[in-house]
């Protein structure tokens, strides 16, 4: 493998690594592909060869704590004597490995608030690092409050995330909470909210004043630095591509009373309870072609189209590399059934690698366990959604596995899209970029309503 050097490095990526060293507390808001990792590991080395920090906690999603922050310290020389050790497993193994003397450690968020109550007294990290900065948005979660507590004890905090807000600009108060303490934003989270933004009349959904997000962003300008990929990367050509299937006349009738149904409880609801998720999760197993009909995980099929669909760009593909995107485990098992020969990403350690070998034909990830960290680029350049969700971030940071720096042939993201159904309100949704509760809950409710048009109109 080739050895990389500390000059290769690109010069936004010097000017992030000055920027981290020369604030104790802040936040570099990277997209996708940027290179976030080994930019903060070269301020990491620079700090721990000045004597600056011994121990550094790095915070980050499971799968990333296991593939992606060791093995990318190894790609480089300037950073390959740094010493991990991952605090993962059963508790007596998270146990021995905070005894490893290590000047990394590495511990997925589920298991954090553990490592706080387990270490309130003797919370001897030097420097507290969060790779994927948003999962820390929630200020009323167990995890938020474990961190206020420990937050006395470091003497950095660097927050890393290609998104920010990807709801909201209320998502702000908790990040700059962690950095801060308060000072810029405040230190209740009523209090900012009260202060930059107006609820409707029923108290639900908040809209900032005009001006607040341009205040916002001034106020947290000092320490937050913003780096899109459009302004300093030479990106791969991508091809995006929706196909259209149709459902069987029998499964079309049962869809149709399926979102009737769905409507009249949408429009019955409050709007405390209007997720759009949560609302169209029977849509949505319909439009990849099996129902769950009850807790336990039974499921019935309803169609094969998607399938068909998904067979049919494989065959075109010709022997070249496809990873494929889920949304339920019935697709998963569905996929596994039509296509043995392949791949999940989780079924293996070195799946990832045997995957950037060119070594696995089709590689079946959810974007939740494979949207965050993950260098797939090498493997393929082909991505196909045969099961589409709500979340803007989850399908950015998926599209970003192959689509980023490094990749050498263009990249092409096939939508596999169920005709006249829930489906197209995701795709909208998430072309638009808009993920703000009520853009998607509009989105919903418009597509669906336009859908019954057509078809009383058909009818």
């Amino acid at each position: 493998m080739e050895r990389l050097t500390q000059g290769m490095l690109h010069e936004y990526q010097h000017d992030a690594v000055n920027f981290i060293i020369e604030n104790p507390s802040c936040a570099l808001f990277l997209e996708c592909g940027l290179g976030k990792t080994i930019t903060t590991l070269t301020a990491l080395s620079s700090l721990v060869n000045q004597y600056e920090i011994i121990k550094t906690l790095v915070v980050a999603p499971k799968r990333v704590v296991a593939t992606v922050w060791a093995q990318e310290a190894q790609k480089w020389t300037h950073t390959d004597y740094l010493t991990f050790s991952s605090v993962i497993g059963s508790p007596a193994q998270r146990e021995r490995a905070l005894e490893k003397k290590a000047d990394v450690y590495l511990i997925n968020y589920e298991n954090l608030v553990w490592l706080i109550e387990h270490k309130t007294i003797d919370f001897d990290f030097d420097a507290l690092i969060f790779d994927e900065f948003s999962k820390m948005k929630a200020f009323n979660s167990k995890r938020f409050k474990a961190v206020k507590k420990v937050l006395p004890c470091v003497n950095r905090v660097i927050g890393l995330t290609g998104t920010p807000a990807p709801n909201s600009l209320l998502d702000l108060w908790s990040l700059s909470y962690i950095l801060d303490r308060g000072k810029r934003l405040g230190k209740a989270y009523t209090g900012f909210r009260e202060r930059y933004f107006q609820s409707d009349y029923m108290g639900y959904n908040w809209k900032p004043h005009a001006g607040s997000a341009t205040e916002i962003h001034s106020l947290l300008e000092d320490i937050c630095l913003t780096l899109t990929a459009d302004e300093y990367l030479k990106l791969p050509r991508r091809i995006d591509n929706i196909i259209e299937v149709e459902l069987p006349s029998a499964a079309r009738h049962e869809y149709d009373e399926l979102e009737s149904d769905c409507l009249i409880k949408f429009e019955g609801q409050s709007l405390a309870v209007q997720n759009p998720a949560i609302l169209t999760n029977k849509l949505l197993q319909f439009s990849n072609g099996a129902v769950y009909t009850d807790d336990e995980g039974t499921y019935k099929i309803v169609h094969d189209a998607k399938l068909e669909a998904l067979d049919d760009i494989i065959q075109e593909a010709v022997g070249n590399p496809v990873l494929v995107a889920y949304n339920y485990k019935s697709d998963l098992s569905r996929l596994r059934e039509r296509f043995p020969k392949a791949e999940h990403i989780n079924d293996a350690p070195d799946t990832i690698e045997r995957w950037n070998k060119g070594e696995i034909d089709i590689l079946l990830a959810h974007p939740a366990s494979a949207g965050h960290g993950l260098n797939l680029q090498d493997g393929g350049n082909t991505i196909v959604w045969f099961g589409l969700n709500w979340s803007l971030e989850l399908y950015l940071q998926f599209n970003a596995r192959l689509y980023r720096q490094r990749q050498t042939k263009p990249v092409f993201i096939h939508h596999i899209v169920t005709k006249d159904s829930v489906d197209q309100s995701v795709i909208e949704s998430l072309q638009n970029k808009d993920q703000t509760q009520q853009a998607l809950l509009d989105a919903l409710k418009w597509g669906m309503s336009q859908r019954m048009k057509r078809k009383k109109v058909v009818t």
